[in-house]
């Protein structure tokens, strides 16, 4: 088993996460391929193998079981640049539809090429602002690029559907930015761990308060 493998098999039992042999192979691939691209297209500050292993996979991976309980079908992941978490949800759940979306067009670019070498047909790449896309609704909508919440809220809630919920992915409790909230937006905080990883990591849920709730939304089909 290489390194990686034996790594990444850890990291998966840490998360309590299983994953066949196809799904590892695949997560490796991607990790293989951010690589590559990253060295011409600088898709991200990290660039040593091992600690994208950790500050990427493993960082991404630790949202799975917080998304799991509330069973997402369709997940929309907002500046997803190099497809963090989104192409690594794609991967580890294939029944879920991700729509990958980033105003970079070479960061797009990359987003194509891992869905296309991967075969992952549940995968749409999306260029431009979120805010001007007319898409059909998410049950949730993921982060780890948008800066403030309050921002992430005003450019997304659109395709929220009626009981859906943001997951921003944070370091340490942003408590500025949750004071900073829109009006009829509530929270909870989920603190993840992260396999590998010695700092606070967590995910932001938010939604809409219930008379917030817009009549005309309805469930994704």
């Amino acid at each position: 088993m290489s390194a990686a493998r034996e790594d990444l098999a850890g990291i998966l039992a840490a998360l309590h996460l299983q994953a066949p042999a196809a799904q590892i192979d695949q997560l490796l691939r991607y990790l293989e391929l951010l690589q590559r691209w990253n060295a011409v297209y600088n898709l991200t500050a990290v660039r040593e193998p091992a600690h994208m292993l950790t500050l990427h996979l493993a960082d991404s991976l630790s949202l799975l079981p917080a998304l799991d309980r509330r069973e997402p079908r369709r997940v929309l992941d907002v500046g997803s640049g190099g497809g963090l978490p989104g192409m690594v949800l794609a991967i580890m759940r294939p029944r879920w539809q991700l729509v990958l979306v980033d105003a970079v067009q070479k960061k797009c670019a990359f987003l194509r090429q891992v869905a296309a070498t991967l075969q992952l047909r549940n995968v749409e790449v999306a260029h431009g602002r979120v805010e001007q896309l007319r898409l059909p609704g998410f049950d949730c909508i993921t982060s780890r690029a948008v800066g403030e919440l309050a921002e992430l809220v005003r450019i997304s809630e659109h395709v929220l559907l009626a009981g859906g919920a943001w997951a921003a992915m944070k370091g340490s409790v942003p408590e500025a930015e949750l004071q900073a909230l829109p009006a009829g937006i509530v929270h909870d905080i989920e603190f993840l761990d992260v396999p590998g990883l010695q700092a606070q990591r967590c995910v932001v849920w938010m939604h809409r308060a219930p008379a917030q709730a817009r009549p005309g939304d309805s469930p994704a089909s």
